[in-house]
């Protein structure tokens, strides 16, 4: 039995740690934090629990492919209660309302009645859901490897692909932002530019919604966190060892061939090693020389990373009668980080249980946007908590502005930057994923290092548009490769 060491238990070295111990290595996983789930986490805060690393999932829906992947990590199981609240986001503005409904079919009639200036858009916007609706996220297998129970072929997915190719190629060109521009109604320009990032191309908006109408993107009660014990559990039930509180120094290579781990001075031997620390961050600083390979250097000239300024309110009120995310624009706008700010959007979880004390409702937002040189400034002037304070308090004026059932409420608040995901998740400049632009072609990176001999990636950066999704399934990849190159039978 071969040794194989993890850096990292986020959601990619979990799935790589449970699918090479399923095949019979030897695996233990070091992670610098207290806990598992990486950048896929949340926190309590005085009774209250802030969900910081998921909205939705991809691969909730039985019917979806990446269910399959949930399950056998252990994330999801038949007791995971999973929510597709709906309408799944509501723009408020002046005391009117619109909403986007996970049907299509109620959308298409929804936005319609509300603005039959935009027909045109609207029915292409029908469109557009209807046919992205039966592609889902593949999963393949690694050329080569061994396994008994092997994955769809990629032409199968290609087949269903080729009706949305042109329209796919058109979004690609495009920005969300751009897309919406196209309707009229000011408030379903905001709807649409309030589901995803607005500045990435459209056909993640256009994916996005497809997966909503095909009963997909549902979120599982407990969160994100809650999904990473499942898998941290599942993992140790398979005999496989987590060693938390471990920082990798570096990972060790002689002859360009890995020899372990390097943790607090001392070498850890390992016959492979799988990195699913940020893989942007881990090519410059695990190694003794930074890699060179060609798709580490594209790595590094091409991302775009998206990072966020993450405000969390503990509120002595049940908002079980707001939607649950909601966005509005603001009477008065504010600057932020060099930026005006004029509208907000907040995620409630009142109707979920133990997310806060009886009445009371645990609520957070995120301001997008690349500010770690904003936040790295205020802290190497003293500021730094200041510069919390300041948000806090002009985060809190504008909600009890416009929602008088704000008002003296908010007794609990916690503001995550991205410096602070840089400190625990070791996270390229503190972003959680990567952005892929109009007109830019999507960016897929190998599991291997090509210089290097059993060295092995897995983690968001490796497949668009990053996330969970992409994070449990390079996991995957990686034990296949490490499956593959051993001679072993892949185990699923």
């Amino acid at each position: 039995m071969k040794n194989i060491a993890i850096a990292g238990a986020g959601i990619a070295g979990l799935s790589s740690g449970i699918y090479a111990r399923k095949s019979g290595f030897n695996v233990t996983i070091y992670e610098s934090h207290t806990i598992p789930g990486g950048n896929c986490t949340s926190w309590r805060r005085n009774g209250y629990l802030f969900e910081g690393g998921m909205h939705w999932l991809t691969g909730s829906s039985p019917d979806s492919s990446l269910n399959k992947i949930w399950r056998e990590t252990g994330a999801l199981s038949e007791l995971s209660n999973i929510s597709n609240h709906d309408p799944f986001v509501v723009v408020d503005s002046d005391s009117k309302s619109v909403a986007l409904y996970r049907d299509a079919e109620q959308s298409k009639n929804y936005l319609l009645n509300i603005s039959p200036e935009d027909s045109g858009p609207i029915m292409q916007l029908y469109k557009d859901i209807r046919g992205f609706k039966a592609v889902q996220m593949p999963i393949m297998d690694v050329p080569g490897v061994k396994t008994k129970e092997k994955s769809p072929p990629m032409w199968k997915m290609m087949i269903k692909m080729l009706p949305i190719m042109p329209r796919l190629a058109a979004l690609a060109k495009i920005s969300v932002a751009d897309y919406a521009a196209q309707f009229r109604n000011p408030m379903i320009r905001s709807l649409l530019g309030s589901v995803i990032p607005s500045d990435i191309n459209a056909s993640s908006l256009i994916f996005t919604l497809a997966g909503f109408a095909a009963g997909d993107g549902g979120y599982v009660e407990g969160g994100s966190l809650a999904m990473a014990h499942n898998m941290a559990k599942r993992f140790e039930e398979l005999g496989g060892v987590i060693q938390y509180g471990k920082k990798v120094d570096r990972v060790a290579i002689k002859d360009n061939k890995a020899q372990g781990l390097v943790i607090d001075g001392s070498l850890i031997e390992a016959d492979a090693v799988i990195v699913t620390v940020d893989t942007l961050s881990a090519i410059d600083t695990l190694f003794e020389k930074p890699l060179s390979d060609k798709w580490v250097l594209q790595m590094r000239r091409s991302t775009a990373p998206l990072a966020c300024t993450f405000i969390c309110l503990g509120v002595e009120e049940d908002l079980s009668h707001l939607p649950e995310l909601l966005l509005f624009p603001l009477k008065r706008s504010f600057d932020f980080a060099g930026n005006s700010v004029s509208e907000l959007s907040f995620h409630h979880y009142a109707s979920y249980r133990n997310y806060a004390p009886r009445g009371c409702s645990s609520v957070t937002l995120a301001l997008l946007g690349d500010t770690y040189d904003y936040w790295k400034a205020l802290r190497e002037e003293g500021r730094y908590e200041q510069g919390k304070q300041e948000l806090f308090a002009v985060i809190k004026d504008r909600l009890e502005e416009q929602f008088p059932v704000f008002r003296d409420k908010i007794k609990v608040w916690d503001i995550a930057t991205p410096l602070t995901y840089e400190r625990y998740c070791g996270t390229y400049r503190g972003s959680f994923m990567t952005k892929t632009l109009p007109g830019e072609k999507q960016k897929f990176y190998p599991s291997k290092s090509g210089d290097l001999d059993n060295v092995y990636f897995a983690g968001q950066r490796l497949m668009p548009p990053g996330g969970m999704p992409c994070a449990v399934v390079t996991g995957r990849s990686a034990a296949q490769h490490v499956c593959k190159d051993f001679g072993v039978e892949f185990i699923s």
